[in-house]
């Protein structure tokens, strides 16, 4: 059964994280695990370093030998690769490159660069500390040790441990294929040239790009026509995905079919109409555990409203566990206004200054202009207890989509 009631904008948010749930695993090539959460603990095979070696190029000795100001004989020489069949006896060295495993009897390793080595001996030219420059067996990780933990998000970082340890494939919890559907009678195909009273059906590529941005797989399912047959057959497929996002036909008018077919194909809508602008129209339902979000047709809703209520449940469904963005305070630099008793997502122009962040309107707020969309790098997300925000006070912003500063 619908709400009677309209959600305001962070209960909207909460009911649809609470109602998707993560997906299930599956196992990819290393490289193929970027961006993407484990869904199994990484337990190490070996130490890392798997031996005990040098952390410069120089010479394996005993400190102790060093310090007296001996010159020492160089009786042995190893690379990164090989090893010496001879020990560090006392009085005696042993050059050695980085990465080599470090000779018996070692207990320091003297840098090149302080060092002065005549006719095959060495001397030191400062004293040195016991102990330097050798890299211990397991100093970084310890065999059996727990190195990755279900539910961390592979990076560069841990593709590299990952490799030290030897793993060519490794379980990450699956993408979501996102099955976009536009609707509109007016709407033309890429390569169509729109006559008159046409348009691009640009939203399903905003959209699809969206998804595949956060590491999910767009499915293009087309466009429905204004009639219940194009709507069911077209949101049929659209079913058949883990999720289905749809824009435009959510509203009231005459040709808005997208409610009511979705409900016709056993789809529970949770809610419809959100306290927030631009957005409001929204819907948001369930199918066997998959999320159905109808999103309004402009094109500045549909983008904001995929940013603030599909991408968090989209992250929590590939494993995430950071799923809203972080809001931050910056200061107003015009003044602004806005209709009491809804949230108001304004698309602003930030800027670090002095170590403050700045807030410029980017232009029109009407959510038919694509432009402010690309010519801002945040929301400002104004509470709706309120009507009017000053220059020069702080509101509560965050980074739309992947934008930095």
């Amino acid at each position: 059964m619908e709400r009677t009631d309209v959600p305001g904008f962070e209960e909207a948010r909460r009911i649809i994280l609470e109602s998707v749930a993560k997906l299930d695993a599956e196992r990819v090539d290393l490289l193929g695990s970027l961006g993407r959460v484990l869904a199994e603990d990484v337990i190490a095979p070996w130490n890392l370093p798997r031996f005990t070696n040098s952390a410069m190029d120089g010479y394996a000795v005993r400190a102790e030998d060093c310090n007296a100001g001996r010159a020492l004989p160089v009786i042995d020489s190893v690379a990164a690769g090989g090893r010496s069949a001879r020990a560090v006896e006392a009085g005696t060295a042993i050059k050695i490159m980085t990465g080599a495993p470090v000779p018996d009897g070692c207990d320091s390793v003297l840098p090149f660069e302080n060092a002065e080595e005549t006719e095959n001996t060495v001397r030191a030219l400062d004293s040195i500390r016991l102990g330097q420059h050798i890299r211990p067996m397991g100093e970084d990780v310890r065999e059996g040790e727990t190195i990755l933990a279900a539910g961390r998000l592979v990076r560069p970082y841990e593709i590299n441990m990952l490799a030290c340890c030897g793993r060519e494939n490794v379980a990450v919890v699956r993408r979501p294929r996102v099955a976009i559907l536009a609707t509109g009678d007016e709407l033309v195909e890429l390569g169509e040239f729109p006559g008159p009273a046409k348009i691009v059906n640009s939203n399903a590529y905003s959209l699809a790009a969206a998804v595949k941005q956060l590491g999910a797989v767009p499915v293009m399912v087309g466009i429905a026509r204004d009639n219940l047959a194009s709507h069911r057959e077209k949101l049929k497929q659209g079913l058949e995905a883990d999720v289905l996002v749809t824009s435009a036909g959510v509203s009231v008018g005459e040709h808005d079919l997208v409610r009511e077919v979705l409900e016709e194909m056993g789809v529970k809508i949770v809610f419809w109409r959100v306290r927030v602008k631009p957005g409001k129209a929204m819907a948001f339902g369930m199918k066997d555990g998959r999320p159905v979000f109808a999103l309004p047709g402009n094109p500045v809703s549909s983008m904001l409203t995929f940013e603030e209520f599909v991408a968090p449940a989209l992250l929590k469904m590939m494993g995430h566990f950071e799923m809203v963005k972080a809001l931050f305070p910056a200061v107003l630099q015009s003044d602004l206004r806005k209709k009491k008793g809804q949230t108001a997502l304004v698309r602003v122009k930030l800027e670090c200054t002095n170590g403050r962040y700045l807030a410029w309107s980017a232009g029109r707020q009407d959510t038919g202009l694509v432009r402010t969309m690309m010519d801002a790098n945040g929301v400002a997300v104004l509470p709706a207890d309120r009507e009017t925000f000053a220059a020069g006070e702080e509101v509560q912003v965050h980074l739309l989509g992947t934008t930095a500063f």
